[in-house]
């Protein structure tokens, strides 16, 4: 008996390690986009679910990491901040507002962005107050938009969906037609990068036709399950689901699901440290 308490003492302040250790790190990974439609090779790093984490004062060292990968510009997958009555939002306007002084900013909403505009009765004034501050740093959320950049033979959609397809514990249909109405249709001509916070609908943004999406919302699964290598839950109470964190494809399509940087709800993370993806865009003929 005294051996099996001291084994799960010891397993036990191994897993408090872990995740001290997990919930204040993040890892640099990449991914390379080969197309060719790509007139230009460029270079960008996506940041997803944040949520008002800080690494170092004032986010000093992932602001550094980005800027050590020189990127041309910078992809929001949504979930910059989090939605709370008594939430600050200072640190994602802090973060927004460096590194829109140094790259053009593409930010899609996630849930928590959307939440503030549908529910004023919970969070006041946060919407306005928090547009203002983006507006004034130069950023302009693409909600259901897009921008061509040509230069690189890009498109890149900023997608924001309906509350309902965030319901917890079910999956919502999504109809074949529903993004054709709400994004338009995607250009054949340039390579189409589709920033869509939830991961779920992979296989319809495939559908729709982006070559590249780009997500978060997961968190990797809060904790990763050792060897295996499954997250364990999603923000819906999903468990085990078959999109946690890293690369999917249908087709030719592809998703990449970032873990995330922050947290919330589940304010941990165990063998799952939070990830900055870069992103390389290249012509797959040279």
């Amino acid at each position: 008996m005294d051996v099996l308490i001291t084994v799960i003492v010891i397993i036990a302040l191994v897993l408090v390690w872990v995740m001290l250790y997990d919930s204040n790190r993040f890892v640099v990974k990449t991914y390379t986009a080969e197309d060719e439609r790509i007139r230009k090779p460029c270079r960008a790093v996506l940041l997803t679910d944040v949520h008002n984490k800080c690494y170092g004062k004032d986010n000093e060292k992932l602001l550094e990491a980005i800027h050590g990968q020189r990127p041309d510009f910078i992809l929001i997958a949504g979930d910059i901040l989090t939605a709370g009555p008594k939430a600050s939002m200072e640190p994602a306007i802090n973060l927004l507002g460096k590194l829109a002084e140094k790259y053009p900013v593409y930010y899609a909403n996630g849930n928590h962005e959307h939440r503030l505009k549908l529910y004023p009765e919970v969070y006041g004034d946060m919407a306005r107050r928090y547009g203002e501050a983006l507006q004034e740093i130069g950023i302009r959320p693409m909600v259901n938009s897009h921008t061509d950049l040509s230069e690189y033979g890009i498109a890149v959609y900023g997608s924001q969906i309906h509350e309902r397809f965030y319901k917890r514990f079910r999956l919502t249909k999504m109809e074949p037609g529903y993004l054709p109405e709400i994004l338009g249709q995607a250009p054949e001509e340039l390579f189409t990068v589709l920033l869509a916070h939830n991961p779920d609908y992979f296989p319809r943004y495939a559908a729709w036709g982006a070559d590249l999406t780009l997500s978060g919302h997961i968190h990797g699964g809060v904790a990763r399950v050792p060897f295996w290598g499954r997250g364990v839950v999603s923000p819906a109470w999903h468990l085990f689901p078959r999109y946690d964190g890293g690369i999917f494809r249908e087709g030719e399509r592809t998703m990449l699901l970032s873990r995330g940087l922050g947290i919330h709800t589940i304010p941990v993370r165990i063998f799952n440290p939070g990830e900055l993806w870069v992103v390389e865009f290249r012509n797959r003929k040279f």
